[in-house]
């Protein structure tokens, strides 16, 4: 495969892995048919023991309905140490999402461990992320430019939104390594589904055990579906499983 052409803005060792590990045939599709499935897969983590969901009142969606799933490549961010302005002035912008935007195959998504009160991700970053073919992004952090990313159908779930730039106030410190958000452990190549009620991140070593059991749920939950529209009695409806 040809060596991609990097942009310089991050130090190609601070860059763990060029390849995030790519999930088994079949799988992200499997858990793309789930559809809108978030409160199912977290049903099945918790059965499995597996931590790693957060609620759409701390990562928030900027499109309605929006539903996406696909493996992460992982992106952490600082703060600048320098004076605001005084980087401003410089122009000294250390941001690098558009690296990881490079690195990206289709269908990934951008989780990024990001600075708050400040845009770690804005228009043109989303546009270029949509142009790589993402599903979408996960940014614990400001962004902004939301009618930009709503009008090209760029899905992005955001802590905080804000027009104040992070061009002079960010360093993106590592890409492809493990970060954290809201205390949930992300590793590249985990697979992220995300939907309107929230946001799973299932290690991608127990994603085929997940799907499966999601799967088996998900069917005994449109029977007991099925058997309310059929006018069965409540105290008669299937037990939940």
């Amino acid at each position: 495969m040809a060596r991609k052409k990097l942009t310089g803005k991050i130090a190609e060792e601070r860059i763990l892995m060029m390849e995030a590990p790519r999930p088994p045939k079949g799988l992200i599709e499997g858990y793309r048919a789930r559809g809108d499935a978030s409160g199912i897969v977290s049903d099945v983590m918790d059965e499995l023991g597996i931590t790693g969901v957060i609620g759409a009142s701390i990562v928030k969606p900027t499109i309605a309905g929006a539903c996406i799933v696909g493996p992460a490549l992982t992106l952490r961010n600082i703060a600048q140490r320098e004076h605001t302005y005084e980087s401003a002035r410089k122009h000294v912008n250390r941001m690098a999402e558009f690296e990881a935007h490079i690195l990206a195959q289709p269908g990934d998504v951008l989780v990024i461990h990001g600075v708050p009160g400040i845009s770690n991700m804005g228009g043109i970053s989303a546009h270029t992320g949509k142009r790589q073919g993402e599903a979408g992004a996960i940014v614990s952090g400001g962004v902004r430019d939301l009618t930009h990313s709503r009008r090209i159908g760029y899905p992005v779930w955001s802590t905080e939104i804000t027009p104040v730039t992070g061009k002079w106030r960010i360093e993106t410190v590592e890409i492809n390594g493990v970060i954290q958000i809201a205390g949930v452990r992300i590793s590249p190549g985990d697979i992220v589904l995300a939907d309107d009620t929230g946001v799973c991140f299932i290690p991608r070593d127990r994603a085929a055990e997940v799907l499966e059991l999601a799967r088996k749920r998900a069917r005994a939950e449109d029977a007991k579906c099925k058997a309310i529209d059929d006018g069965v009695a409540v105290a008669e409806l299937p037990a939940a499983t």
